[in-house]
């Protein structure tokens, strides 16, 4: 289901307030067979309303926002443990190399804590 994403840099996610006004932010992601991983800020507001509720829309789009194609349902839950967290670390590491290292240095030395989404074919 995820084949026009897996090769973009960003996927828009579309999460949902309580009062079902959707919230649209661009975000680095990893794909892994019909799974796609985003390691956040564990207090940010997609994570909290993603607590809340679990429909979420994705679309490949560019640093942006802007969409380069068609927005797909999906179902995201917050997942967490370390073996989670090291694998898609490793992944991330991977696709976006230098850039995820210096975002992940600078997070550090803020003292951010991060959580992992994982979203599946809706």
């Amino acid at each position: 289901m995820f084949e026009k994403i897996e090769k973009q840099q960003y996927i828009n996610l579309e999460t949902f307030r309580k009062n079902g006004v959707g919230m649209r932010t661009p975000v680095w992601f990893v794909h892994k067979g019909d799974t796609i991983f985003v390691r956040t800020v564990d207090n940010s507001g997609k994570v909290k309303r993603v607590r809340n509720n679990g429909s979420v829309n994705i679309a490949p789009c560019k640093a942006d926002g802007a969409l380069l194609g068609e927005w797909q349902a999906a179902q995201a839950r917050e997942i967490t443990g370390e073996e989670v967290n090291r694998v898609v670390d490793m992944l991330l590491d991977k696709k976006y190399g230098l850039m995820k290292k210096l975002f992940a240095l600078a997070s550090r030395m803020q003292g951010r804590a991060y959580t992992v989404l994982e979203i599946k074919p809706g």
